[in-house]
């Protein structure tokens, strides 16, 4: 269980994941902040879309991030708004685990997505997706309260940003109530795109 504990999400320019409510979910600022992944080939084979797609880049960086997971957590909130919109072939192909306040048993899905759901915290949900993603990396998939949940309690090693030209406004922001004090960022890389701007930090303790 050596694996890393990560997250890679969209962020527009001003600093939002996703719109307030998730109903406006595939609405045209969430769909401008995803740009950059819709055109990839790995989109279209994840989510059985067909052939065709465009490579380079952003395809690049979208399978390796899909490569190096072995499990997921996520939380109750965008499993709700998962579970209306994913195809019935879930695109994770891995152990999910929600973090919720309710029992549920496990849910399986064909081509390999399990979801568990964990009712008693976060630090239960990251040790068994640890123990489920062997020596692959434990991707926090979000939103954005489980990121911050995981990100304050020192459990993220490094995340990614894809920051795409677009403005919210509003919305969910990635960093609301983060405990800058007790977290501090090493850049590691940048990978600028023709659609959005990759960046890449280490978690540091101050």
């Amino acid at each position: 269980m050596a694996g890393t504990v990560f997250f890679s999400v969209s962020m527009s320019l001003d600093g939002f994941i996703a719109p307030e409510s998730s109903d406006e979910l595939m609405g045209k600022q969430w769909m401008e902040l995803q740009q950059w992944i819709f055109p990839t080939r790995f989109f279209r084979e994840n989510l059985g879309l067909g052939e065709g797609g465009e490579e380079g880049p952003d395809d690049d960086i979208a399978r390796r991030t899909f490569a190096r997971t072995g499990a997921s957590v996520m939380g109750r909130r965008m499993f709700d708004a998962g579970e209306r919109m994913w195809p019935e072939e879930a695109p994770f192909h891995t152990p999910v685990f929600v973090v919720t306040h309710e029992e549920r048993e496990p849910w399986e899905r064909p081509g390999g997505t399990v979801f568990h759901f964990v009712h008693d915290g976060i630090g239960s949900a990251l040790e068994q997706a640890r123990e489920a993603a062997g020596d692959r990396d434990v991707r926090i998939a979000g939103g954005g309260a489980t990121i911050l949940q995981h990100v304050n309690a020192g459990l993220v090693d490094e995340f990614t940003v894809a920051v795409s030209p677009v403005l919210f406004g509003k919305g969910v922001r990635l960093f609301e109530g983060v405990d800058a004090g007790r977290v501090a960022l090493e850049p590691l890389r940048a990978d600028p795109t023709a659609r959005t701007t990759h960046l890449t930090y280490a978690v540091r303790g101050r």
